[in-house]
């Protein structure tokens, strides 16, 4: 065959289900049900096509300014990309070195993580959560202190867990580690409810904070990524950007993202009123006998109690439901379930009574 050793080694990422056959409730990719923001509906109806003829800003100069706004940073401080993987993957290739020693990660977190450390030749190590799926911030100090390691890298709040680390939990990482190597960490998901260290991106010069306009602006099409660091980092990974594609964020997705995020009014609300529906519905879980996790994502990772996950998982898809299933001895007993509209999660909670109660 006429592949490389390389791709044929590779374990790709598996995202979620977007079947195309039928009508399904979907609970599994963490998509937000609410609309964009108007804004973004109005650029749409007025956007001129004639303008797609031309190649974008390739250093996203605009979005960046609106991104440097919401954080209270300079536009130095911003790195724009088509989708926080892109970005991550950058990350991956500009700071982490095999040379230095393994990435650090959680053993139950983004799964994206081991890839890109395959894809880039890199070794990492998976640093065990505590029994209640805590992240032990402690424990990844300890090894940092006695080991080598090419940086650390931590989802918050994490994935699939949706359990975040505090913001005082992050700074004494960064304070009794070596400021050579990078931690990153990445906040998917978390304005809907963990405690962001974006603003410290100046204090630590080795902090990278990745995001994205995917869950809490409603923009998983648009694919639209960013990451917050001191500017010699943003640098480096424009560096790598520019070895790859020079013009990773289109002229459209630019001027989208831009009237996202002017409207924080829309932001607000719609992520107060997802917040609500999470704990509404983790509320029905526990009372109905769920382990549920405390969390703080869109999302909720949750263990039936009368039944295998891998059982539910197949049912509820059947009855026109998706929801995420881990198969990895540590996750194998939970249900990642999205966090959906009200009437999405009162339709899910009412199949569940009906399956509970003899349907099964």
């Amino acid at each position: 065959m006429m592949y490389s050793r390389k791709v044929r080694a590779l374990t790709p990422y598996v995202p979620g289900e977007q079947p195309q056959n039928r009508q399904y409730i979907k609970l599994n990719t963490n998509e937000n049900p609410f609309p964009p923001a108007p804004g973004v509906d109005e650029l749409l109806h007025s956007f001129d096509a004639s303008r797609l003829r031309l190649y974008p800003d390739p250093d996203s100069t605009r979005l960046r300014e609106a991104f440097a706004k919401r954080f209270g940073l300079g536009k130095e401080n911003i790195f724009c990309g088509n989708g926080s993987d892109e970005v991550l993957a950058h990350l991956f290739y500009a700071f982490f070195d095999e040379e230095y020693g393994p990435v650090l990660f959680p053993d139950v977190s983004y799964s994206f993580y081991p890839v890109f450390c395959s894809f880039h030749g890199l070794s990492y190590r998976e640093v065990p959560l505590g029994e209640d799926f805590s992240v032990d911030t402690g424990l990844f100090r300890k090894i940092a202190a006695e080991s080598d390691y090419s940086g650390i890298i931590l989802a918050n709040p994490n994935a699939p867990t949706g359990i975040a680390v505090t913001r005082s939990e992050i700074i004494t990482l960064l304070e009794s580690t070596r400021q050579d190597r990078l931690i990153a960490v990445d906040e998917a998901y978390v304005d809907f409810g963990g405690e962001s260290v974006v603003d410290l991106v100046n204090t630590y010069p080795n902090l990278l904070v990745v995001g994205t306009l995917s869950k809490s602006y409603s923009l998983a099409g648009l694919r639209l990524g960013y990451a917050a660091g001191h500017p010699d980092l943003i640098e480096a990974l424009t560096r790598t950007k520019d070895a790859f594609n020079s013009y990773p964020v289109s002229r459209l997705g630019q001027e989208i993202a831009v009237a996202a995020l002017e409207d924080t009014g829309y932001f607000e609300k719609c992520r107060d009123e997802l917040i609500a529906v999470r704990e509404w519905t983790a509320a029905k879980l526990t009372d109905a006998g769920w382990r549920v996790l405390p969390s703080k994502a869109n999302f909720l990772f949750a263990a039936p109690s009368f039944t295998t996950a891998k059982k539910l998982y197949a049912i509820l898809k059947d009855r026109g439901f998706l929801v995420r299933f881990f198969s990895k001895p540590r996750t194998r007993d939970f249900l990642r379930i999205s966090i959906g509209s009200g009437k999405d999660m009162e339709s899910f909670i009412h199949e569940l009574s009906c399956i509970t109660n003899g349907e099964l």
